[in-house]
């Protein structure tokens, strides 16, 4: 049965390569970081709590330290004229990923045994990076590292921003276990009107976007206001829909995303990447967006879950 040792092993085994590139490009500080990540997918496991600790704190060290350095050069190709030449054909193998997400997902809900029940969306993402990436290489024919390299230039650019969601998402969890959503449920109880449906439906959306425009990643706020908000008033005192409070309090949550520069990876690399000269650019242009997407989410909460 495939799970998430099969992921985890895909990614480490790409990470590993990254830092092998670095190292033999003598640029030592990517190299450490993306060893140290390979680290953690392929052997996290078997560390034990402490050594993933310190090799977190490690990975902390080193992008603090302010030595990653981007990639030089790359594939010596002429990107535009291929561009120009493929045209929107080059989207192909992008379309082949969430095509298998979808075909995989629903064909390991009819033969379980094929894949973990619980990570079937997982798996079937994964294989469809696979198939997208061989399925470029044996249409575009690029030299065998060339794939290897590229990722590598972009996720240099990318650089540490690459591990803050994974990290954010982790502190959302060692919130929920320290009690967390309980203080700040008891805060918004006594505000939100007793009884009010509405008043406790604002109180989920609006927690979700601002705790996610404080932690930078929804998946971090989602545990807290679901504790907080979620769970106590919306679904057990109003009896909602558990599928709808959480899959559209998410979205709720990547509302705040599109509004905060803590969601590093989304906001501010996209300028740096783009060498815009407003660094919160990208932000400026979400907010007409995210706001009004933000009330349309708040009264669907209301719609489909009572």
């Amino acid at each position: 049965m495939i799970g998430l040792s099969f992921i985890y092993t895909v990614a480490g085994t790409l990470f590993a390569f990254y830092a092998a590139l670095s190292l033999a490009g003598r640029r030592l500080a990517n190299a450490a970081f993306w060893g140290l990540l390979a680290l953690s997918f392929l052997f996290g496991n078997r560390l034990g709590d402490l050594a993933n600790g310190f090799l977190v704190l490690g990975l902390v060290a080193v992008a603090a330290s302010g030595r990653m350095r981007r990639s030089v050069g790359g594939e010596e190709i002429d990107r535009a004229a291929e561009a120009a030449r493929r045209g929107n054909r080059l989207f192909l193998p992008v379309l082949v990923i969430p095509a298998t997400a979808l075909v995989g997902t629903l064909a390991f809900q009819h033969w379980p045994a094929l894949a973990d029940p619980k990570q079937g969306t997982l798996v079937a993402l994964t294989l469809g990076v696979l198939l997208a990436l061989a399925a470029a290489c044996l249409w575009l024919r690029p030299r065998a590292v060339a794939p290897i390299r590229e990722g590598l230039r972009l996720m240099d650019s990318v650089g540490w921003a690459a591990v803050l969601p994974q990290m954010l998402a982790s502190l959302g969890a060692v919130f929920a276990l320290s009690g967390v959503g309980t203080v700040v449920g008891g805060l918004i109880g006594r505000l939100v009107p007793h009884g009010s449906l509405i008043g406790a439906t604002i109180a989920y959306g609006l927690g979700m976007a601002l705790f996610t425009i404080v932690m930078g990643n929804a998946f971090a706020a989602f545990p807290v206001m679901m504790a907080a908000v979620g769970l106590p008033l919306l679904i057990h005192g109003h009896h909602g829909d558990p599928a709808a409070v959480a899959a559209i309090g998410m979205l709720c949550g990547f509302c705040g995303t599109l509004l905060t520069p803590m969601a590093a990876n989304f906001n501010i690399v996209p300028a740096v990447l783009l060498d815009l000269r407003d660094r919160y650019g990208v932000i400026r242009q979400q907010v007409a967006t995210a706001l009004p997407l933000l009330a349309v989410n708040i009264a669907f909460i209301i719609w489909f879950a009572f």
